[in-house]
């Protein structure tokens, strides 16, 4: 038999979990769909978040037949089959999966196929189509970035999967109790794939014990203790309310930028243990540009790469690269200056009148604008030495204000810090000899 998140694949539009912002009510592949007219796309983003399920949604609904291959593993032979299949049909909507893996012998076979329509290409990537796949296939392409699919989102989905009797667990009578959904949720850290299979491991399982015990297994509870020895993670620090996990992603922030590398790791560690990749990923870009930020921006940037590598790699490799940002981020020098100054401009901005764009910074590209003095004065910066003028840029209620108060206790903040009290005290004497 077929695993479950096969066999739960939406078969219409509809049936689509997650990405409203693509396949919700009146949005883009939704009108696409229910107006027919379907162009190939490219839809990015990290594993088992729905790429496959909404290119078989998207022949579900429009009727088209529906054929996957493989850009790394298949050839010109399986290309050439869904070819015929589209000219004979008319249309043929083909999934390509790791599309960027696409070679030229392959690439140029598929142009003139996408150009006529004879075939819908729908490539799916985790990694970023601007960066990883040609031009010549992108421009022919529409490219949409999908979303990690919300706790939410996924609890819809593995209800779904219980209840429904003829693809999913529904002759099973099964139920999760409270605590083993919201951990089965919390721990496939947004894979919906991953997760529906896991699912489906713990109510076979729960189901085979109880008929080993002589128990009535016509319908079945799943606990958390069940589900944690189905997806083989310990129940660390897990709560209903997520008190225990939000700690420990305090506790992770506070030891980093408090520089203690030996409790970075320590958190780091507890954290892998739980098997909560995504968390990880994300609380340590927040830290990177929160707490070292304008201190050491390579680190910043370095981070960036380390959190996609290990998106990409994925349990348990990821260890490797996140241990590397991790160290890196507790021995660099920090620096919060950016957060604080966008902070104090929020502040300014919601508290207070802060007034109007002067009229010289006013889109002026548009008839009528010069009428209105839009655009008016405005002096282009490349038209002098340096590239620079001094004009007053800030509305006039907010002339001499200033947000950023770099601390320079790092060569890059330092260097910052000259570079922007250079160009304030200029600004500031350019514009009172005006």
């Amino acid at each position: 038999m077929k695993p479950l998140a096969y066999r739960m694949r939406p078969q219409s539009i509809d049936q689509v979990v997650g990405q409203q912002h693509l396949v919700g009510p009146k949005k883009i592949i939704r009108r696409m769909v229910e107006a027919r007219q379907l162009s190939s796309m490219i839809l990015y983003g990290p594993p088992g978040i729905g790429k496959t399920s909404i290119a078989s949604a998207i022949a579900g609904s429009s009727k088209y037949a529906f054929r996957q291959l493989n850009a790394a593993t298949d050839g010109q032979k399986e290309l050439s089959q869904v070819a015929a299949e589209g000219k004979m049909s008319g249309t043929v909507v083909l999934l390509l999966d790791e599309i960027h893996r696409l070679n030229k012998v392959k690439q140029d076979f598929l142009l003139p196929l996408l150009e006529s329509g004879q075939v819908i290409m729908i490539g799916a990537t985790t990694e970023n189509p601007y960066l990883a796949i040609s031009p010549a296939i992108r421009s022919r392409c529409q490219i949409f970035e999908l979303k990690p699919l919300t706790e939410e989102e996924i609890l819809t989905a593995v209800d779904r999967a219980l209840t429904d009797e003829e693809r999913g667990l529904g002759k099973y009578h099964a139920k999760l109790t409270k605590e083993a959904g919201e951990f089965l949720a919390q721990k496939g850290n947004g894979d919906l794939r991953a997760t529906l299979n896991s699912l489906e491991l713990a109510v076979l399982s729960t189901k085979q014990e109880l008929e080993a015990e002589g128990k009535d297994a016509s319908s079945l509870t799943v606990t958390l203790d069940d589900m944690a020895d189905s997806l083989q993670m310990k129940i660390q620090n897990f709560d209903a309310d997520g008190d225990g996990h939000y700690d420990l992603l305090s506790a992770f922030q506070k030891s980093i930028r408090g520089s203690d590398t030996d409790a970075g790791l320590h958190y780091l560690g507890r954290l892998l243990e739980s098997g909560d990749l995504v968390s990880i990923c994300r609380r340590l870009s927040v830290i990177a540009y929160e707490d070292i930020g304008l201190a050491n921006p390579p680190a910043c940037e370095r981070v960036i790469l380390a959190v996609q590598a290990a998106q990409q790699l994925g349990l348990p490799e990821a260890r490797i690269p996140l241990a590397n940002a991790v160290i890196e981020l507790c021995l660099s020098p920090k620096s919060n200056s950016a957060m604080t100054a966008i902070d104090a401009a929020l502040a300014d901005i919601r508290q207070s009148n802060v007034g109007q764009i002067p009229d010289q910074l006013k889109d002026a590209h548009y008839k009528g604008a010069s009428k209105l003095g839009h655009g008016t004065g405005y002096l282009y910066p490349h038209d002098y030495p340096g590239d620079w003028v001094a004009q007053a840029y800030l509305p006039d209620r907010m002339q001499g204000k200033q947000y950023f108060a770099p601390k320079g206790e790092s060569k890059f903040e330092a260097a910052f810090k000259s570079q922007y009290q250079r160009l304030h005290d200029l600004q500031k004497a350019g514009l009172k000899g005006k």
